[in-house]
């Protein structure tokens, strides 16, 4: 068995917004190839993870290396690059409904774009190795037979497999999704976290995602982390995570005990009917 180098490692990491501390002292670390579930209840600390991982948000305290490099102290075309090779998918899909299903897919290629390409790019008018990538991340989710459907025409569930062919045509190291099944009903929701998880065993692409559902994380991770009021307070196999592990996360972020909060009315509304 091949081992795996670290291609996350958080160290310490607190965010602290005005009075209130979204992360506290949060550290761990995630092997290259590794797809991660992070789960929680709203306010958790969840997206704040994610923002501190993706340079949106800069921690207040603590450090972040993403393949080695300290990201915080990334600037000008350096921190370009990282972003350009870190791919992110949204909950609200952040599509062009009114262009073509390969049109927002080429978006993802604008950050590798240069000089009179760029231009180009930005007229639709992509180069053919553009168009090729392009049309291998749709066959990466299924979608090449929608190429030129208009985005507005498909479902939730096709629409956040579009975000992602966009996000794997950028040639990242890191995907970072944000809630990407939180919208969707059971089917498409497992569609879509299917076209993540055959990314990244076929390729061994890292993938941290926040979910809102328990089962998905279960089905379909390799390593599930909870985060209760900014605090890391789980970090395992899916198969470790039973009711005293949920208590942990779901809880009332005092250490909800059986006899305070019997575990079926804290996990509900945490796993899909």
């Amino acid at each position: 068995m091949i081992a795996r180098t670290p291609a996350v490692v958080v160290e310490s990491v607190s965010k602290v917004y005005g009075a209130t501390r979204a992360l506290d002292r949060v550290s761990l670390t995630v092997l290259a190839g590794e797809f991660v579930a992070v789960i929680g209840r709203s306010g958790a600390g969840k997206t704040t993870l994610l923002r501190c991982l993706s340079r949106a948000a800069t921690p207040t305290e603590g450090r972040i290396r993403v393949e080695g490099r300290d990201i915080a102290a990334l600037r000008g075309r350096a921190l370009s690059r990282y972003r350009a090779r870190t791919g992110m998918i949204y909950q609200q899909f952040n599509l062009v409904r009114r262009l073509t299903v390969m049109d927002n897919v080429l978006i993802g290629r604008l950050p590798h774009t240069a000089g009179v390409w760029r231009w180009a790019a930005l007229a639709r008018c992509f180069s053919p190795g553009d168009r090729d990538i392009a049309a291998r991340a749709l066959d990466h989710v299924g979608l090449l037979d929608r190429t030129w459907q208009r985005v507005e025409t498909l479902s939730g569930g096709q629409q956040q497999r579009v975000a992602i062919a966009r996000a794997l045509a950028q040639g990242p190291e890191l995907i970072l999704a944000d809630e990407p099944v939180a919208s969707l009903d059971v089917a498409n929701g497992t569609a879509v976290m299917e076209a993540l998880r055959h990314r990244s065993a076929g390729t061994g692409l890292t993938v941290i995602a926040t979910l809102h559902h328990v089962e998905y994380a279960r089905r379909f991770a390799d390593r599930v982390l909870g985060l209760a009021d900014g605090r890391l307070v789980f970090d395992g196999a899916p198969a470790a995570l039973d009711d005293a592990a949920l208590l942990r996360v779901f809880g009332d972020g005092a250490g909800a005990r059986p006899d305070r909060e019997p575990l079926a009315s804290v996990a509900r509304e945490w796993v899909p009917a």
